[in-house]
């Protein structure tokens, strides 16, 4: 599951959830299919949808207002804040580029991540 969205549970508050009395009842045979992981995907999806929900209905209320006189600006100035798109691939390998060496050092030396966001921003590249 992506945890790109803004609104995730974390491991902590499913783990308590899990532990709940609701869940705690439930037999070891349909405990064994309910894994943590599947209850954190579960709680997550959860999460999202419930703040998905919550901001339509914030953009729903701006645009019903009549005083406002741009409503549709404020409302994807909202979305923009409440769900910002993650950082291009061209803006992760510049901001690779740019981190400066550890230790003062001369060389730089790129972690397996960072070539990898290096490399899928080059083979982006139009030949």
């Amino acid at each position: 599951m992506t945890q790109e969205h803004p609104i995730t549970p974390p491991p902590e508050l499913v783990q308590q959830w899990r532990e709940a009395p609701e869940f705690s009842a439930l037999s070891p045979c349909v405990m064994v299919t309910v894994t943590t992981t599947k209850l954190q995907d579960i709680a997550t999806q959860a999460a999202q949808w419930g703040a998905d929900q919550e901001l339509e209905v914030c953009c729903e209320w701006i645009a019903a207002y009549p005083w406002l006189d741009h409503p549709e600006l404020l409302i994807k100035q909202l979305r923009a804040a409440r769900r910002p798109k993650p950082p291009s691939l061209k803006e992760q390998a510049l901001a690779t580029l740019e981190e400066e060496p550890d230790d003062g050092k001369e060389l730089l030396v790129f972690d397996t991540a960072q070539v990898n966001i290096i490399r899928r921003a080059l083979e982006a590249l139009p030949e």
